[in-house]
C-alpha cells in the first residue's frame, strides 16, 4: 500500500459508499454488499484511484465481459474529469491478445488490467507476469472463489511470491456465502484475507443515506383473473405432489428445504439435482423424471404471469407434445404430473382463456370469427396503459418542467418484446372525447385477434408435423414418409413485425426503445424482436413505412423497455428517467432506484410505479428473496463473530522453511530406499488447454511446480518416461467416435516409455460409465460399445496403462504417487516430442484452429503442416477440389477430406 489517504478525489455521493471505499482502500478485506447498493461504482473509483496514482500494476480478477465494458467506460470518464496525467484506463487482455510478446510488454508498462482467469494463471506460471511486480489484485464475485477455482489458484500463486501486495474482494451474493458449513471461513481462506466487511440494506449508514431523499413510489396491486388463479393453484398442487414423491423415494437425503416455497426459486431444481448426482446410478427413472419436471413446472408458473393467454396456451401445447410418450406400451419417460387432476385443470383452463368449443380446422377468417373466442388479456396491460396515459397528461400540464424518458423494467426480454408489440397496437389511436380509451381497447382486442390468427396457423402446422412424425415412427426402416413439414433450421432467428422503428442498443443489453413524438406516446411504435441480431444483420423495413419521412426523437419523449440484469448499476445514470415503471418486482432494482434518487438531489420529481400480482407466486417469490437475503446477512454476522482467527499469510501460503525443504525430498529407491535431497522441487509439465479444469490447481496445492507449455503429445508430463492423456467421460466417448484417441495413444507410445490414459470422473457424480440399472436398449448398446472399444484399445496398445480416477482430488494424489521414484521432466524436450525433426515453428498457431483442422477426416499429424502452409483458411479448404487437395495431402487423404465436406454440404 502507498498510504492511508486517497490520492485522488472520489465521485461517490452517498455517505455509506464513501465509507466502504475508505475501508477497502486502507485494508485488505472481503466486502459483502446487498444487491443494488452500487458496488460497481465503488470498485470503479477504487480502480481509478490506483490508475491515477501511476506506477501501479493492478489486476482485476473475475470480471465478466459486460463488467469490463462498463469499467472501461467509467475509468475513461473519470480520467477525463479528473485530468489525471498518469491515468491510462482499463487494459483488457483476453483471447484477442494472443501474442505472448505483446502481453509481456503491456505488463511491463503497468496500469490497471482485467485478464481472463485462464490467461492470467498461465502468465503467472510461465513468468510473463512477475507476481512481485503486481501492486495488488481486486477480485469480483468472491463467492465463486472455491478451493478448486482458477481465481483461488491465481491468488495462491500471487501470495506465495508477493507478501506486500494487496488483495481486495467484493461480493453481492450473501446467500452463496452463508450456505453450507463454514462457507465464509473457507472463502476467506481461499482469498488469504482476515477481515470481512458486511453491508446489508438495514445497515445504519445505508438506511440513513437512502432514506434521506425518498422517491415517490406508487404501489399497484393487480388482481389476477379467476382463470389465472385456477392455473396457479393447479401448478402449485402439481409441484407439491412431485416434491412429496421425491421425499418418499429418497428418505436418506437432506430434504428439509424441499418445499413449495423453495421450489419457486430458480436454483431449487439445481440443488435437488446436485443432491441426487452422487447416487444418480441408483436413482429410479421415476425420480429422475420428477426432478426434471420441477424445472418445467416452475417455468410454467413464470410464463403464466408474463405471457399472454395465447402464447401461454401455445407454450403448454409444446410442453404436452414434448412430454408425450413415444411408445404407448412403455412407461419410461412419462411425466407423472401429467396424469394428475390438477394437470387436467391446467390445460383445460388455459385453453378456455383463448377459445371455447372445438378448434377450427379451416383457415377461413369467418370461421375464426365465429369461433367462441375469449382471448383473455393480461390484467397488467390495462394498468400499464393507464399509467402511461397518466404520465402523458401530467407532462402536458407541466410544459416548462424538465422531463425525462419513461423506463419500463421487465422480467426478461421475452416480456419486453410482448409489451412493445402490445403498446404498438394499444397506443395507435388517441383517446375518445370523454378521455376514455375505447379505440385503444379495440386495438387491444385486434392485437389479440391477430395473435390468435398466427396461433391458428401454427396449430395447424404443428398438428401436421406431429402426425407426419407419427407416420415416420410407424414407417419401416429404409422408407420415407409421404408428407413432411418444411421448417427453418433450429438456429434460424425469427423476426416479428415492426422491426424498422425499434432500435436495439447493444451497449445496454439491447434495451428496447419506442419512438415518441409531440410529448405523446407513439402512434405506430414497432420493435425488432431479434435481440441476438449481429451488426451485419439487415433489418427489413415494412412496406407501410416506405416513403415515410423519419426524424430523430427527443430524449425526454422516449419510452424505454429494458429487462432486469446483473449489470444495471449504470442504467439509471445513463438514461436518467423521470418515471420508472417496474412491470415485475425486483428487490435489487428497487435499491438501485434508491441509490439513484439519493445521488441526485435535483431529481425530486422521479416517480416509481411498482406493479405486482396480489396473492401470486410473483409476490411470494419477491418477499421470499428479501427474506433470504436478510437471513443470509444475519448468518454471516453470526459467523463473523464466532469465526476463528485466520493464520498469518506466510503460514497460509505454505512458505515455512522446514516444509520447503521437505518438498525437495524425493524418495528414490537407491540401494536401500533412502531419502535423497534434490536441488529442485518436483514439477509437472501441463498443456495450456488443461487450465480450463481444476486439476492443475490441485497439483500445485500439493507443492508441485506447474510448468505450462503447448504440448503436441499428452496433457501432463510427470517424468521423462510418463506421459498422461486426461479424458473425461464425455471426451472419452467423443474421442472414440472420431478416432482421435487412437492417434493420441500412438503418439504417446512413440515418444514415451510409459503412456497413461487417465479417465477422470466428476466428483459430484456417480463413479460409473453408465447407470447399470434400468437401462434402455439404446443405453445398453452404447455402454457395451464403449466397453468393447476400451478392450480393443488395450489390445492394440498393450503398453498403454489406463488409470480410473473418481475425482480431480484423487488424480492429484495419483500424480504425486507416480512421481515419487521418477526424475523431473524437461519442458523443452516435452514440447519437441511429436514435432517432425524437432521443428517447433508450428507452436505459434492458436491451438483451437489447429485442433479443428486435425479433427477433419484425412488430416493427421503427418500432413497437417502442408495444409497450414498452402491453405489460408478453413473456408478455402472447404471449397477446394479433390485434385487440388491431392497435390497437398495425397490422393487418399484428399478423397476423405473432400467426401467429408461434400457430405455435410448435402445435409445442410
Amino acid at each position: 500500500m502507498e498510504g492511508n489517504t486517497t490520492p485522488v478525489k472520489i465521485s461517490l455521493p452517498l455517505t455509506y459508499q464513501q465509507e466502504i471505499f475508505r475501508e477497502a482502500y486502507q485494508d485488505d478485506s472481503l466486502v459483502i454488499m446487498a444487491r443494488g447498493l452500487g458496488m460497481q461504482e465503488i470498485v470503479a473509483n477504487l480502480l481509478h484511484s490506483y490508475d491515477a496514482a501511476g506506477r501501479n500494476l493492478i489486476v482485476l480478477v473475475g470480471a465478466s465481459e459486460s463488467e469490463n465494458t462498463r469499467f472501461g467506460e467509467q475509468l475513461a470518464e473519470k480520467a477525463a474529469v479528473s485530468r489525471a496525467p498518469n491515468a491510462r484506463g482499463l487494459l483488457v487482455i483476453n483471447t484477442n491478445v494472443s501474442s505472448v510478446a505483446s502481453r509481456e510488454k503491456m505488463y511491463e508498462r503497468g496500469g490497471v488490467f482485467t485478464v481472463t482467469s485462464r490467461i492470467l494463471v498461465v502468465d503467472l506460471l510461465a513468468g510473463l507476469l512477475d507476481p512481485v511486480k503486481v501492486t495488488g489484485l481486486i477480485v469480483l464475485h468472491a463467492e465463486r472463489v472455491s478451493a478448486v477455482s482458477l481465481e483461488a489458484f491465481i491468488i495462491r500463486i500471487f501470495r506465495q511470491k508477493n507478501k506486500t501486495g494487496f488483495v481486495k474482494a467484493f461480493s453481492e451474493s450473501p446467500e452463496s456465502l452463508s450456505s453450507g458449513f463454514s462457507m465464509l471461513s473457507a472463502i476467506m481462506r481461499n482469498l488469504f484475507l482476515q477481515k470481512t466487511s458486511l453491508w446489508p440494506r438495514y445497515h445504519v449508514r445505508v438506511a440513513q443515506s437512502l432514506e434521506a431523499q425518498k422517491a415517490d413510489v406508487v404501489e399497484l396491486e393487480v388482481v389476477m383473473t379467476t382463470a389465472m388463479q385456477s392455473i396457479q393453484n393447479a401448478v402449485l398442487q402439481c409441484i407439491e405432489i412431485s416434491i412429496s414423491e421425491l421425499r418418499k423415494a429418497n428418505l436418506g437425503l437432506d430434504i428439509e428445504d424441499w418445499s413449495v416455497d423453495s421450489a419457486l426459486h430458480r436454483s431449487f431444481d439445481i440443488l435437488i439435482r446436485r443432491q441426487l448426482e452422487p447416487m444418480w446410478h441408483r436413482v429410479s427413472p421415476r425420480t429422475r423424471q420428477i426432478a426434471s419436471d420441477l424445472t418445467t413446472l416452475r417455468t410454467i408458473l413464470l410464463n403464466l404471469l408474463s405471457l399472454d393467454a395465447i402464447s401461454f396456451h401455445q407454450y403448454l401445447e409444446t410442453v404436452l407434445a414434448s412430454h408425450a410418450p413415444t411408445n404407448s406400451l412403455s412407461t419410461i419417460g412419462h411425466s407423472p404430473w401429467l396424469y394428475l387432476d390438477a394437470a387436467d385443470t391446467l390445460f383445460s383452463v388455459a385453453r378456455r382463456r383463448v377459445y371455447t368449443g372445438n378448434f377450427p380446422k379451416s383457415a377461413d377468417p369467418k370461421a375464426l370469427e365465429n369461433t367462441g373466442l375469449v382471448l383473455e388479456e393480461l390484467p397488467k396491460w390495462e394498468v400499464l396503459l393507464n399509467i402511461l396515459n397518466e404520465i402523458s397528461q401530467s407532462r402536458q400540464g407541466a410544459l416548462k418542467q424538465r422531463n425525462g424518458p419513461v423506463l419500463i423494467m421487465c422480467h426478461d426480454r421475452q416480456t419486453c418484446a410482448q409489451i412493445a408489440e402490445y403498446l404498438q397496437f394499444a397506443s395507435s389511436a388517441s383517446p375518445g372525447e370523454n378521455g376514455d380509451d375505447k379505440t385503444g381497447t379495440a386495438k387491444s382486442a385486434e392485437f389479440m385477434r391477430q395473435r390468435f390468427r398466427a396461433f391458428h396457423a401454427w396449430k395447424i402446422a404443428f398438428s401436421s408435423a406431429r402426425s407426419s412424425k407419427t407416420v415416420e415412427d410407424r414407417t419401416p426402416a429404409g422408407s420415407k414418409s409421404i408428407s413432411s413439414l418444411k421448417k427453418a433450421p433450429p438456429n434460424k432467428r425469427r423476426r416479428l413485425r415492426g422491426g424498422a422503428q425499434f432500435s436495439a442498443n447493444a451497449d445496454r443489453n439491447q434495451a428496447s426503445t419506442l419512438d415518441a413524438s409531440k410529448s405523446e406516446y407513439p402512434a405506430e411504435a414497432g420493435m425488432d424482436i431479434d435481440f441476438e441480431a449481429q451488426p451485419d444483420d439487415e433489418v427489413p423495413v415494412p412496406s407501410e413505412y416506405l416513403g415515410t419521412d423519419f426524424k430523430m426523437h427527443e430524449h425526454e419523449d422516449a419510452l424505454i423497455i429494458h429487462p432486469y440484469s446483473a449489470s444495471d448499476d449504470g442504467l439509471l445514470e445513463e438514461i436518467q428517467p423521470q418515471d420508472v415503471i417496474m412491470y415485475s418486482p425486483n428487490a435489487s432494482f428497487i435499491r438501485r432506484i434508491e441509490v439513484y434518487r439519493g445521488s441526485h438531489a435535483n431529481r425530486n420529481d422521479t416517480r416509481v410505479y411498482f406493479m405486482y400480482y396480489g396473492g401470486s407466486v410473483e409476490e411470494q417469490t419477491y418477499l421470499s428473496m428479501v427474506r433470504k437475503e436478510k437471513d443470509a446477512f444475519t448468518s454471516l454476522i453470526r459467523q463473523k463473530s464466532s469465526m476463528a482467527v485466520t493464520l498469518t499469510v506466510d503460514s497460509l501460503a505454505g512458505d515455512d522453511p522446514q516444509e520447503k525443504f521437505l518438498r525437495t525430498l524425493n524418495s528414490r529407491i537407491a540401494g536401500g530406499g533412502r531419502l535423497v535431497a534434490t536441488s529442485e522441487p518436483p514439477r509437472v509439465i501441463v498443456d495450456v488447454r488443461e487450465f480450463r479444469s481444476s486439476l492443475p490447481s490441485l497439483i500445485h496445492g500439493k507443492g508441485i511446480t506447474i510448468v505450462p507449455c503447448s504440448l503436441t503429445v499428452g496433457d501432463y508430463i510427470l517424468s521423462p518416461e510418463i506421459c498422461v492423456e486426461r479424458k473425461s467421460v464425455k471426451d472419452l466417448i467423443s474421442s472414440f467416435k472420431d478416432g482421435r484417441l487412437y492417434s493420441q495413444a500412438e503418439a504417446m507410445l512413440a515418444g514415451y516409455q510409459e503412456p497413461v490414459l487417465l479417465i477422470e470422473f466428476d466428483q459430484d457424480k456417480s463413479f460409473s460409465l453408465e447407470p447399470f440399472s434400468d437401462l434402455s436398449a439404446a443405453a445398453a448398446s452404447a455402454q457395451s460399445d464403449l466397453q468393447a472399444k476400451l478392450v480393443l484399445l488395450t489390445l492394440h496398445f498393450p503398453k498403454l496403462r489406463i488409470i480410473w480416477s473418481s475425482s480431480p482430488y484423487q488424480t492429484a494424489e495419483i500424480f504425486e504417487e507416480l512421481k515419487k521414484n521418477e526424475h523431473e521432466p524437461d519442458p523443452s524436450k516435452a514440447v519437441s516430442i511429436g514435432l517432425a525433426d524437432g521443428d517447433d515453428g508450428y507452436s505459434i498457431y492458436a491451438p483451437a484452429p489447429m485442433d479443428i483442422l486435425k479433427a477433419i477426416p484425412g488430416i493427421n499429424e503427418h500432413n497437417h503442416k502442408q495444409v497450414v502452409l498452402k491453405v489460408d483458411t478453413i473456408m478455402e479448404l472447404v471449397n477446394m477440389t479433390e485434385d487440388n487437395l491431392a497435390n497437398i495431402v495425397g490422393r487418399e487423404a484428399a478423397r476423405r477430406v473432400h467426401a467429408f465436406f461434400q457430405k455435410n454440404a448435402y445435409k445442410s
